[in-house]
């Protein structure tokens, strides 16, 4: 069995201060594509006020090489008119939104309590049925938060349990602030394959550049096999405001996944160009 690889180009790009310009994006993109990875998350559709480095989407996807590549396409909303626009897009598979099981941080991403993203779930995932998209529930500040939110294990299993009631069947445990511990990723992933056998479940991992290791292993030994990463380890929430915390970094995870046969084809003069790219881009 392999692993699931998510490449995050939007995660890592959003919270930058200098514009990505487009044709750069492009190029970056087209070239990711190549590389062989399962999910390319390629940008969103939220408020450009918000998020800058994300308004050219609608351009980005419009010029994107589909032709010769088996990577799909996601993207990130955090509303119901985001995913409106969203699912227009053909090119687009996976509509992604991030639900906070902090009340502080879903108030900070989305605007919106978790109640109001729960019942707008609902009609997200009715949306993205009839348009053919699949939906992927980021379920935000997983592991903790640092609000003094009360956190533990039963609260993540909890709303994984209201939002697969209702049909939402692919799930990412986002450690938003990279605060997960191994204990905690054992705690987590514990007893969510057997409790919801029909779901997958996965993890977006931000990490401190000397814990991405230990972070992965644990998943892994947990029976995790879909991971979200990004090259180079650019990235972050910057709605969560930590500079320091970046994404899982995908050269690294692609290292340890080969080394214990968990690695599927990897176009790796794809992937060298994409990482010179990374080079130019994230500086």
């Amino acid at each position: 069995m392999t692993v699931k690889l998510i490449e995050c180009p939007r995660d890592a790009m959003q919270g930058m201060l200098r514009f990505v310009e487009t044709k750069q994006k492009i190029e970056y993109l087209n070239t990711l594509l190549k590389v062989g990875f399962d999910v390319l998350d390629c940008g969103s559709f939220v408020s450009p006020k918000v998020i800058p480095q994300m308004k050219d989407t609608a351009e980005v996807l419009e010029k994107l090489d589909l032709e010769d590549t088996d990577t799909e396409l996601l993207v990130i909303i955090a509303n119901y008119k985001g995913a409106e626009l969203a699912v227009e897009f053909p090119q687009i598979d996976y509509v992604g939104y991030p639900f906070s099981i902090s009340e502080t941080f879903q108030q900070r991403n989305t605007h919106s309590s978790i109640d109001d993203s729960f019942s707008n779930l609902k009609r997200i995932l009715e949306l993205c049925g009839k348009k053919d998209k699949k939906l992927v529930v980021y379920i935000s500040m997983a592991f903790g938060n640092p609000y003094n939110d009360f956190w533990d294990a039963a609260i993540v299993e909890h709303w994984v349990d209201r939002l697969y009631s209702f049909g939402v069947n692919i799930f990412s445990m986002s450690d938003t602030v990279g605060v997960a511990t191994t204990e905690k990723i054992r705690s987590v992933f514990g007893n969510l394959e057997e409790d919801f056998p029909k779901a997958e479940f996965g993890a977006h991992f931000h990490t401190l550049p000397d814990s991405w290791e230990e972070k992965l292993n644990a998943a892994i030994v947990m029976g995790c096999r879909r991971f979200d990463g990004a090259l180079k380890g650019f990235g972050g929430c910057p709605m969560a405001k930590d500079d320091l915390i970046g994404n899982m970094p995908t050269e690294k995870m692609l290292d340890y996944l080969s080394e214990k046969g968990l690695l599927g084809h990897i176009n790796r003069t794809a992937l060298e160009k994409s990482m010179l790219i990374a080079g130019h881009i994230f500086f």
